[in-house]
């Protein structure tokens, strides 16, 4: 359906002791697009897409993923992937054997050998986990994210440790999901993925959406989005 909203955070806020991480950010993802997060390190994005994911509860505000409380409601879990920007499998695990184990979690999946194949990994379907290249690991997780034929897919700093080609590659992959009506939230603080991938996002800073909208307005009167966004959230080229 035109125009649905598949993921909406509404005043989302989330402490950690003292620590103010998540205050009063808001956003709607809609099926079918790739919605970005944009900031600076620290400055709240990846718990935003995590308690989206249902992954952590939030201390306020209200989440909605495909119309359902992704904390309260466990069936969410079978139709969201996350690909998590800090993640590690047991060094001796081959890959082949983690897409398995993985794929056993779902009532459906997609095939384990296409999805390799896919992502560039089908020869190294018997190399163990701590013999991939930190680029391999990436592809992996990416791979493990969409075993469940999800109709949302969470990536978190999609294209760390990838060389140019694989991140372009990459990025040819994650527009094939859009044509699939997957809806895609992604995090990242690079300005040329945000610019080649994303339909809308929010930048934010300092635990707050300093601004929402298309590449192309938030870049408004300036020369780029990385001026905007240098203006928006204070840091230093």
């Amino acid at each position: 359906m035109e125009n649905e909203v598949v993921v909406s955070v509404r005043d989302l806020r989330k402490t950690y002791g003292a620590k103010v991480a998540v205050d009063g950010i808001s956003l709607e993802v809609r099926r079918g697009e790739v919605f970005g997060v944009l900031g600076p390190n620290g400055a709240g994005k990846t718990t935003t897409v995590e308690c989206a994911a249902g992954l952590r509860r939030p201390d306020g505000g209200t989440v909605r993923v495909l119309g359902l409380d992704p904390v309260a409601d466990p069936a969410v879990r079978y139709r969201v992937g996350v690909q998590l920007q800090h993640a590690v499998l047991p060094n001796r695990m081959k890959v082949r054997e983690a897409v398995r184990i993985f794929a056993s979690a779902y009532p459906r999946h997609a095939d384990p050998d296409a999805l390799l194949a896919e992502w560039g990994l089908a020869e190294q379907h018997g190399t163990a986990f701590a013999a991939l290249s930190g680029g391999q690991r990436q592809r992996l997780f990416i791979a493990l994210a969409l075993l469940g034929e999800p109709e949302v897919v969470v990536l978190d700093e999609l294209t760390t440790g990838l060389d140019p080609a694989a991140r372009r590659d990459t990025w040819s992959l994650v527009r094939a999901l859009l044509a699939k009506g997957v809806s895609v939230l992604l995090v990242t603080h690079a300005m040329d993925e945000a610019e080649q991938l994303c339909d809308r996002l929010v930048v934010v800073a300092a635990g707050r959406g300093a601004a929402a909208g298309t590449p192309a307005m938030l870049r408004g009167a300036h020369t780029s989005l990385e001026s905007a966004y240098l203006a928006l959230t204070g840091e230093v080229a």
